[in-house]
């Protein structure tokens, strides 16, 4: 006996079943199935949901289990993903960008571009398609830190072609300078370079930008909050009370200008001696999860002070490519700030 084709509402009793663990709820009652296509013909059943966070691990789970919900329906399934951000594709800048991650610092040496460089490389090794942004103004490093001397190229409508590396876009100030060149500009200039920048670069389409600014709160991060749609902030500290002050005033920053912050990650965290075998707290200890506690924002892990990522950096490997304790945090912390992304979409539509 042949089955009864499949109706929608069997299609949303089954999703029904499949738990957002995140949000506490199943993604039928959250909202997040945005719309169902059933093709008797072809047999086959499209279906979209809101997931905006491309291979993050609890979005890859939702995934799954919607696969295996539907698994007893004898139709082939599409699944897509999608996330309305409610704004205008033709008025907007970078549309073609689903996700555009800043990672920022109250205060210089606490490591941030190394933090943006293994978060870029480490959701390009998950299989995103990534684009690494280095708005460092006054003190680009990108380019060394993944060993690249290519430099962009141009279409003839003059559209700039990033070059590529560890699977990245890349796309940085130090393009635009001359080696060793003294950066002294104002605001206004900032301002310009930047938003050529965005305008006149061919990301093409990219699951996730990473935006490596400089420190504290000054032109290019008014500039950036102006005019592309951030979807989510990384704040870098380290664990000593200096840091922690600076900290708060780059959540501040992004609070006012209503941008979601995705967590504080705590960089230079416990050394582990190689000679002796010990630990060793060189910058105190357990500040980031402190801070993340006070105000109430995920703590996206512990970075080690190893010198290796130093290493790394000087010899343009990202660590998170490697293999140890310190990769596996480096990627832990990638995936971790990835899960939430996606919980920041999932939650603005499921009201949560």
């Amino acid at each position: 006996m042949t089955a009864a084709p499949p109706t929608e509402e069997d299609i949303r009793d089954r999703l029904s079943a499949v738990e957002d663990s995140d949000l506490g709820d199943d993604i039928v009652s959250l909202g997040l199935v945005n719309g169902i296509d059933i093709d008797h013909d072809e047999e086959v059943i499209y279906l979209d949901l809101t997931l905006g966070a491309p291979f993050s691990p609890s979005e890859t789970a939702i995934a799954d289990d919607v696969r295996d919900a539907l698994a007893g329906v004898e139709y082939d399934l599409e699944l897509s993903a999608s996330v309305d951000r409610g704004l205008d594709p033709e008025d907007e800048i970078l549309p073609h960008v689903q996700n555009i991650i800043a990672v920022a610092s109250g205060k210089g040496g606490v490591g941030k571009s190394t933090v943006a460089v293994n978060l870029a490389a480490g959701l390009a090794d998950m299989g995103a398609r990534v684009g690494l942004f280095d708005a460092d103004v006054y003190g680009p490093n990108v380019p060394r830190m993944v060993d690249t001397d290519e430099r962009p190229s141009a279409t003839e409508d003059e559209q700039i072609i990033p070059p590529e590396q560890y699977g990245m876009k890349l796309m940085s100030m130090d393009f635009l300078l001359g080696e060793d060149d003294p950066v002294i500009w104002r605001g206004p200039m900032v301002h310009k370079v930047l938003t050529q920048l965005w305008e006149d670069v061919d990301w093409g389409y990219l699951d996730y930008m990473v935006v490596d600014l400089p420190p504290g709160t000054g032109d290019t991060q008014l500039t950036m909050l102006q005019s592309v749609p951030v979807s989510g902030a990384v704040i870098v500290t380290t664990p000593q009370d200096v840091a922690l002050d600076d900290a708060r005033k780059g959540l501040e920053m992004f609070g006012e200008h209503e941008t979601p912050v995705l967590g504080i990650v705590e960089n230079m965290s416990t050394f582990h001696c190689p000679d002796c075998g010990g630990q060793h707290d060189i910058f105190g200890s357990g500040g980031g999860q402190t801070l993340a506690d006070e105000v109430q924002l995920p703590f996206l892990g512990e970075i080690p002070l190893d010198p290796a990522i130093r290493e790394g950096g000087d010899d343009g490997q990202p660590m998170v490519l490697g293999e140890g304790e310190t990769s596996d945090k480096l990627r832990e912390f990638a995936e971790t700030a990835a899960d939430m992304q996606g919980i920041v979409h999932r939650r603005r539509k499921g009201g949560r």
